[in-house]
């Protein structure tokens, strides 16, 4: 697939990921923000960059968005809050510890996967946020800790995994998932459910599951 094709699948994919973005030009904005900040850095973009990928002057960035750090925020806080919807639903799919550390991981995984460009750029550009925007994703991020941590708790509880130091395991099964989005490139020979699957049975051997 040329890189012209991957992009407008990539638009039409957040399209129906971001449906709760409204109205379409504020999330046709967003889509365009994502694309830019990848390609040349959040710091490098300008609203006018941002404008001229939806047909848009500059001035109609403003109509909706304070600001070019105003779409940084915002696209932080739409892909953490659809990833942390996407994790909770994945640990209460199963009761059983293992499957519910396979559907937490490889779901998280195939996540960071299937949007590795909106992914890659929060990893990247989360720095830029203004210091309250930064403090509520940061409290975010903590919540998806939080279950991957009462995964392993759940675990360790039943006997099933040895889990000497869960906030460290939690914490290094996050940073496995999270840096898909940095290497993933859908042209790739694996599907996102295929690095799904690879990351979940990474995780049950990390737990020394029985």
């Amino acid at each position: 697939m040329n890189t012209a094709a991957a992009d407008l699948d990539e638009v039409a994919m957040l399209e129906r990921a971001w449906h709760d973005v409204t109205p379409a030009p504020a999330r046709r904005l967003l889509i365009a923000a994502v694309q830019a900040f990848a390609e040349r850095g959040y710091h490098a973009t300008t609203t006018r960059d941002i404008a001229t990928r939806v047909g848009m002057s500059p001035a109609g960035v403003y109509v909706h968005y304070r600001s070019k750090e105003e779409l940084l925020h915002r696209i932080c806080l739409v892909g953490h809050r659809h990833s942390l919807v996407a994790l909770r639903a994945a640990a209460a799919r199963s009761d059983d510890p293992v499957r519910q550390l396979r559907d937490v991981i490889g779901d998280f995984a195939a996540w960071h996967a299937l949007f590795h460009t909106p992914a890659r750029v929060i990893s990247y550009e989360l720095n830029a946020l203004e210091p309250a925007h930064l403090t509520e994703i940061t409290a975010l991020r903590h919540e998806m800790d939080l279950v991957v941590r009462a995964t392993l708790e759940h675990g360790v509880e039943q006997g099933v995994f040895d889990v000497p130091d869960i906030p460290g395991t939690g914490l290094a099964l996050l940073s496995l998932t999270v840096d898909v989005a940095r290497w993933y490139r859908s042209s790739g020979r694996r599907a996102p459910e295929d690095i799904g699957a690879l990351y979940a049975d990474l995780a049950v051997r990390m737990v020394q599951a029985r």
